[in-house]
């Protein structure tokens, strides 16, 4: 599959862009998230990237999640989308995006975790009230309300900010 933002990126430069992401929190039966260290801020995040042309949404997830973190996702439950100033981010390398972030549940998948080399430098599951930092910008508001949601399942927050 074609890589769009890169093909546009080509044509614009590291002006902003508006990215359509696709996101996948995984949780384990123990109630843990995992969670990946990326290479290029060393943060700690959930498998996700952009959506491609023409690219399901859900499709996207499935193929980050596999991408990134060598697992195959069984069912995936849309959880939230998130936009807005809380999910525009400057990468370390200058490209800027605005990003719509749609994110899914898995709680079911098949293999071992295999870290996506140059992307992934270090993963682990965690626990709700035990999150790694530094979380990554564009999605540490979204990590820590889904982490609180599973401390209180009666939480009806609003992670958009």
């Amino acid at each position: 599959m074609a890589d769009y933002i890169m093909d546009l990126r080509r044509l614009v430069g590291k002006r902003p862009l508006l990215q359509v992401g696709a996101s996948v929190i995984c949780i384990n039966p123990a109630g843990e998230l995992l969670l990946q260290r990326r290479q290029d801020n060393g943060c700690w995040a959930y498998p996700g990237g952009s959506v491609e042309l023409d690219e399901p949404v859900e499709d996207a997830a499935r193929r980050e999640l596999a991408e990134e973190m060598g697992l195959r996702a069984g069912a995936l439950t849309l959880w939230q989308v998130f936009s807005g100033p809380a999910c525009h981010y400057v990468y370390p390398n200058g490209d800027e995006v605005s990003c719509v972030d749609i994110v899914y549940l898995c709680r079911q998948w098949t293999g071992d975790v295999r870290p996506q080399p140059g992307e992934v430098t270090d993963w682990g599951w965690f626990a709700p009230g035990a999150l790694p930092e530094p979380l990554s910008p564009p999605v540490a508001h979204i990590i820590r309300a889904f982490a609180r949601q599973m401390l209180d399942p009666d939480t009806k927050e609003d992670a958009h900010g």
